[in-house]
């Protein structure tokens, strides 16, 4: 039997023989080293007084704690569990083992070795593993860690496993993780509990050079490929013999009042290359869904340029009626058209020695399209109704949500535009292809919009991360700050649930089979759906629930109560009254 050096006994737990024979039993004591001889000569260690027994029927051998049964050629021969030995043969023992000598019964008892520290498993068994761990706990409402060490520069990684392992408990388990890093599955784990395991780790292996990064699901994600991720970008950005989180990996950038959030790679590279061309004077053109964060894409662009000290101007194309579009673009003089009282600079020379970003610049006419094209080359404008040309230094930056080219195709786009436009293409990727971002960005909204309401931040409960994690976010950023906007209105506690996230969000609840007629009987604790292991007061719940209803119905109706009461059938007085309860006047300050 291979010895396990990661097994130990109990001292109190010595190896020993029970012995049966002829209606009494015995007991005989056995060193976790040594030899002994079974039989009926006066020499053997264990003398038996079964007349079938050969004088020198067997031996039993124990080598560091592992038993071993030999015959020594009996002529009945030796039996273990009742499987006859070859005579000379030998098999290894188990604790509980029966060896059979003719009449005599010899029971073998040890302690069953205590594993110390974590299951190493292959490394193809990590992913397969990381998935079954998320989703027990997930489904439990429970959390689930991800340790990963990495060596910093030459070492062992059979010394790292090992040292990783013996810091875990027999319950967690570690796999290789490529050619420099070791994984740790750590069920039920928080970000403190693995902080302290990183310690452990770097202490039984002081020789090391190592870093260490965790993440938590769902704290920093639910889904197995990103939760890897973001452990091994926090190992890979600590600093060297840290430990490190993928909250301390964010990237964080300060423009002009403006905070960027920056935590998937995909981004990443995004503001790197808008780091490059900052300092150009190319145009830059801005592509991604509606609500994507195009917007401070562009304010990158301005703050990072050498233009940050001059205006920059936002225009929203898709407001702009085209009678009206020239005129905010390019200016006009008194008398221009009908109401032109006063002469009125546009948007050109508002941004003079600054940047104009042209935002949704797919909805301008064809006619506008080409009065802007002559302005980006010959950098002039005219207003209208002027017949002099003025001079401008301004930088354009346009965004759409739009596909140009399939609008080129159409006839609704220039092409030469397009073009002039695109001295530079930045694609901003969705949402939903920047895991990573969810949850930082969400903990970030949801500060700035208890921040709106003076009130304290909760935390964000293990349902509700799952939820916003898993979530799609087809209206990307936008829709993100939304719904933070609702849970910091909604959430009256110190932690955030999920009843607290608009209801588009919650995952639908799964409906009761109907009863069959062979099973009348109603749901029992094991043949009925899942119990949850705590409830909330029912009243409490009844109170959440009708406080989001009418914040709700207060945002259909505009924050007017008489019609928000009407969508809740509910009396207008007793709204209003519910209103002061639940101090909503501070969410709807313009109510009638």
């Amino acid at each position: 039997m291979a010895h396990d050096p990661t097994q130990t006994f109990e001292p109190a737990d010595a190896p020993h023989l029970t012995i049966v024979e002829d209606g009494r039993s015995w007991r005989f004591a056995l060193a976790p080293d040594g030899a002994w001889t079974l039989g009926r000569a006066e020499g053997c260690e264990v003398r038996l007084d079964d007349p079938a027994a050969s004088r020198r029927h067997a031996e039993l051998r124990c080598a560091r704690g592992a038993a071993t049964v030999v015959d020594l050629g009996s002529h009945n021969g030796t039996l273990v569990n009742g499987e006859r030995l070859p005579a000379g043969g030998a098999r290894p023992l188990a604790p509980g083992d029966v060896i059979g000598i003719c009449a005599t019964t010899i029971a073998y008892y040890a302690a069953v070795p205590r594993r110390r520290g974590a299951r190493i498993l292959d490394a193809a068994d990590l992913h397969p593993t990381l998935a079954a761990e998320l989703d027990r706990a997930l489904s439990r409402g429970r959390r689930a860690g991800l340790l990963i060490a990495q060596l910093d520069g030459a070492g062992e990684p059979e010394a790292l496993v090992r040292a990783v392992a013996g810091a875990l408990r027999p319950s967690d388990v570690v796999a290789v993780d490529g050619a420099t890093r070791v994984a740790a599955v750590v069920p039920e784990a928080d970000a403190d509990e693995l902080a302290a395991v990183a310690r452990r780790i770097r202490a039984a292996a002081p020789g090391l050079r190592l870093r260490t990064g965790a993440a938590v699901a769902p704290d920093d994600a639910s889904d197995v490929a990103v939760l890897l991720a973001a452990a091994r970008d926090a190992a890979a950005t600590a600093p060297a013999g840290e430990h490190g989180t993928p909250t301390q990996a964010v990237r964080r950038l300060e423009l002009g009042g403006k905070r960027i959030l920056v935590a998937e790679p995909a981004m990443l590279r995004v503001y790197m290359l808008v780091e490059r061309m900052a300092p150009s004077e190319l145009p830059i053109l801005v592509l991604g869904e509606t609500g994507v964060g195009k917007e401070s894409v562009v304010a990158a662009v301005h703050h990072l340029s050498p233009r940050r000290g001059g205006p920059l101007v936002a225009v929203n194309c898709a407001a702009l009626p085209d009678t009206l579009a020239e005129s905010a673009l390019f200016g006009h003089e008194r008398g221009a058209f009908s109401g032109a009282t006063a002469a009125q600079p546009g948007r050109f020379e508002a941004a003079d020695r600054g940047t104009l970003f042209l935002d949704e610049i797919g909805e301008l006419s064809l006619a506008i399209q080409a009065k802007l094209l002559r302005a980006l080359d010959d950098k002039v404008i005219t207003r209208l109704g002027a017949t002099t040309e003025r001079t401008v230094d301004v930088r354009v930056v346009a965004a759409t949500n739009r596909d140009l080219r399939a609008e080129i195709s159409a006839g609704r786009f220039r092409e030469d535009l397009y073009y002039r436009l695109g001295g530079a293409i930045v694609r901003v990727p969705p949402l939903r292809e920047r895991p990573r971002e969810v949850l930082v960005l969400a903990r970030e909204l949801l500060a700035q919009a208890c921040a709106r309401l003076d009130r304290p931040v909760p935390s964000l409960g293990v349902a509700a991360l799952d939820v916003l994690a898993r979530h799609a976010w087809p209206g990307n950023v936008r829709e993100l700050r939304n719904a933070m906007d609702f849970a910091a209105a909604a959430a009256d506690c110190d932690q955030l649930e999920l009843w607290h996230l608009p209801a588009e969000l919650a995952p639908p609840e799964p409906s009761d089979p109907p009863p069959s007629p062979s099973s009348p009987s109603p749901p029992t604790a094991t043949n009925g759906p899942s119990l949850p292991s705590h409830f909330r007061p029912i009243a409490d719940e009844l109170r959440d629930l009708e406080r989001r209803r009418m914040i709700q119905a207060l945002t259909v109706a505009g924050g007017v109560q008489t019609r928000a009461a009407e969508l809740l059938h509910m009396p207008r007085r007793t709204f209003v009254t519910r209103m002061r309860e639940y101090d909503l006047h501070a969410l709807f300050p313009r109510l009638t």
